[in-house]
């Protein structure tokens, strides 16, 4: 398993850890330390099990009200780094 603590940037969310499986395609785990907790909390239980290419596509450039990145942006961020890791090791 391959695990990561990503430092979002503008965004509400301050912290957020990402496991993903050791083949660097599956979703294990994900938790966002601050932002909005319920719609956070909702999205991380939909990603666990799902495909970490699948959920860049989905999720990669939204944008938050004005902000023209939000915590779903910034965990494809993290996700792209920790695939990064797999190839890396």
């Amino acid at each position: 398993m391959i695990e990561l603590t990503y430092r979002p940037r503008g965004v509400c969310s301050q912290l957020i850890y990402i496991a993903i499986d050791d083949a660097g395609e599956t979703i294990e785990d994900v938790a966002f330390y601050g932002g909005c907790a319920g719609n956070l909390l909702a999205i991380s239980k939909l990603l666990k099990g799902a495909s970490v290419d699948k959920t860049i596509e989905l999720l990669e450039g939204n944008p938050c009200g004005p902000r023209p990145t939000s915590c779903t942006d910034q965990l494809t961020k993290a996700l792209r780094e920790a695939k990064s890791q797999v190839k890396a090791g």
